[in-house]
């Protein structure tokens, strides 16, 4: 069941489940994004930079989080529009392998001037399995009202 924007007040936050990102995923993505630099793709070329091992693309780390977010069913039905992704940060590298989580705090809600919606800030981590932050930012959506009659 959706949470909608009265649900929701500054301070919570929700945390999805993980995911183990794959050699699949990192291919399939470089594929669809034509995205094919030798960091991601080419394992012996990799060897011989500062990580020693390929690196996940930031923007798989990104889309991750939203595909996660959705797993937790908080926004499904109730989401009208993600408005943007603001002050986005790679801050530790992700590889293949690593399980990834995202937290996703509500940092502020308010109705539209019309009242047909609202707007939700949310700050939005992506943390590996050791609990390490390797990307952040804000990732604010356009959301609905409960229906009137809707009980919460």
């Amino acid at each position: 069941m959706p949470l909608y924007l009265e649900d929701l007040k500054a301070g919570q936050s929700f945390v999805t489940p993980g995911r183990t990102i794959t050699e699949a995923d990192v291919m399939s993505f470089a594929a669809w994004t034509n995205d094919n630099n030798q960091v991601h793709t080419d394992a012996e070329f990799a060897k011989t930079t500062r990580y020693g091992q390929r690196i996940v693309h930031g923007m798989l780390g990104a889309s991750l989080c939203l595909g996660l977010i959705a797993r937790t069913g908080v926004f499904e039905g109730s989401a009208v529009a993600l408005l943007g992704i603001d002050g986005w940060r790679f801050t530790a590298p992700v590889f293949i392998g690593d399980t990834v989580t995202c937290t996703v705090e509500i940092l502020s809600t308010r109705p539209t001037s019309s009242g047909e919606y609202g707007i939700v800030e949310r700050q939005v981590t992506l943390r590996n399995q050791r609990g390490e932050t390797v990307q952040s930012g804000r990732m604010d959506l356009m959301m609905l009202p409960r229906p009137t009659g809707a009980q919460s």
